[in-house]
């Protein structure tokens, strides 16, 4: 997700939508990293086989550049790692 203060916020969830409303909204589960940065958008979704699979695949891109998550989001990086 893109915040606000355009910096780049990675999460997993089974319903995205959902998950999206709950980070702008005012109070519940949202994350306190956006919490100050809202509202946020989805700029970027990958499908994943499960939770393990779609948390190893959080971790990799929490991992990369903010260059290198851009040209991801654009379509121009490695999906794979």
């Amino acid at each position: 997700m893109r915040c606000v203060d355009d910096s780049l916020y990675t999460g997993i969830a089974r319903d995205v939508a959902r998950r999206i409303a709950e980070h702008n909204a005012d109070s519940g589960p949202g994350a306190s990293y956006t919490r100050s940065r809202r509202p946020v958008t989805l700029v970027y979704q990958e499908p994943a086989a499960d939770r393990s699979a779609a948390s190893k695949r959080e971790y990799r891109i929490k991992q990369l550049s903010r260059g290198e998550k851009l040209a991801l989001i654009a379509g121009t990086g490695s999906t794979d790692d």
